[in-house]
């Protein structure tokens, strides 16, 4: 799995989330809700600085973002692509096919 943040993206968890050097943002999967990919499950983000034993993470502005092995199975077998939606003012969330299967 990869994770990409555009520059637009990490511009706004700067700005909105408060996040700065050494800070980290996790995604993972949670109950109720919809995603281009999956039913009945969305994709939640916090703000956490220590990640476990992540299977997937890149740094951007001196922020660590990432993905925990208990959320492995939100995110098999795609990449993840976080952009911003100015329309929704938040992020937008896509999802890639890869060969983690």
């Amino acid at each position: 799995m990869k994770i990409t943040i555009t520059a637009a993206a990490s511009q706004w968890f700067h700005e909105e989330m408060g996040v700065t050097t050494g800070n980290g943002v996790r995604f993972f999967g949670k109950t109720y809700g919809k995603t281009a990919v999956h039913s009945g499950f969305s994709i939640g983000v916090m703000r956490d600085d220590e990640p476990h034993r992540p299977i997937a993470s890149t740094t951007v502005d001196d922020v660590t973002y990432y993905v925990n092995d208990r959320d492995e199975w939100f995110f098999k077998g795609y990449d993840l692509t976080v952009d911003y939606d100015a329309v929704n003012d938040g992020p937008k969330y896509d999802y890639t096919p890869n060969q983690d299967v």
